[in-house]
């Protein structure tokens, strides 16, 4: 798949199977790993990588098709090794829409990690929180989530379908694992996390502006948890091609509810809050890695 395909009017074209075929190829041919787990580290998390043994890093840039982020906090690499003793892809950072990329090619890399041979990919993000319960530095396990920008048409799957990829119209009623789920409350028990660990739905707006604040209190009566500004995109193009799908929310800020309020939501909280943060997220994940069987 060369780096941008286009018409012969310059429009960009989605990438074909073929294409997706040719990409994964190329990674096959920089590693002999064979994960069958990924891991697509958000905003701030990307420290994740730092516990992988054996690691072969393969910049987006040099992966043909693959988007690249332009934002801090988002290495943009892939990442190859072990995580507790098992083989694991780490998406070190990701593209969003707000960056000017199309949603469909945001969702690219899923599509090449599946054809690739991964079966189960983790989603981490950083998100604002809604539930007022919820403070700056819990992780939320996300249950299900809301794709508010999908209202106006924003979702991968717009198009033509790729039958050889999924159905034209995937469920999503059972989009993230519950065994999963579970697996991640006995493990936050087990390392002592109960105080921080939640559970709840996550939304999906494209950014880059932050919400309004009728825009939270919207998504407070629509029942939302945590929003954010990626991980939808991903779980939506998981699904349709039959991938188990787990995620996690690092609540990084505190939504702003009421107008007499000062406190205003800022990128610079978000990457502070994920440093804070981190050592628990490694261990949680790294934790849940090596009890699960078959990967």
């Amino acid at each position: 798949m060369s780096a941008t395909n286009r018409n012969e009017n310059g429009v960009e074209e989605r990438p074909t199977r073929k294409d997706i075929e040719e990409t994964a190829s190329f990674l096959k041919k920089q590693t002999s790993d064979r994960p069958k787990l990924a891991i697509i580290c958000g905003s701030g998390l990307g420290g994740l990588a730092d516990i992988v043994e054996d690691r072969i890093n393969i910049p987006y840039k040099d992966v043909p098709g693959f988007p690249v982020s332009t934002v801090a906090g988002h290495t943009g690499q892939l990442v190859f090794g072990k995580l507790s003793g098992k083989s694991v892809v780490l998406m070190q950072g990701r593209a969003h829409v707000y960056e000017g990329v199309p949603i469909w090619k945001v969702a690219i890399p899923i599509r090449v990690l599946q054809v690739f041979g991964v079966k189960t990919i983790f989603v981490t993000n950083a998100a604002g929180g809604i539930n007022r319960d919820f403070s700056v530095g819990d992780i939320m396990v996300i249950s299900d989530h809301v794709n508010i920008a999908g209202f106006a048409g924003a979702n991968p799957l717009v198009g033509l379908n790729d039958d050889s990829f999924g159905p034209r119209f995937p469920a999503m009623s059972d989009a993230y694992d519950p065994d999963l789920m579970q697996l991640a409350k006995k493990v936050g028990h087990e390392l002592g996390l109960d105080s921080i660990l939640r559970q709840g739905v996550y939304s999906f707006l494209v950014g880059p502006s932050f919400e309004t604040i009728a825009e939270c209190r919207l998504l407070k009566t629509l029942g939302v948890d945590a929003t954010g500004m990626s991980t939808v995109p991903e779980v939506v193009t998981a699904r349709h091609c039959g991938m188990r799908v787990f995620g996690l929310s690092l609540i990084t800020n505190k939504c702003v509810m009421e107008y007499n309020m000062r406190e205003k939501a800022n990128h610079e909280e978000v990457l502070e809050t994920g440093k804070k943060r981190a050592k628990d997220l490694q261990n949680l994940v790294s934790k849940m890695v090596a009890s699960i069987d078959g990967i």
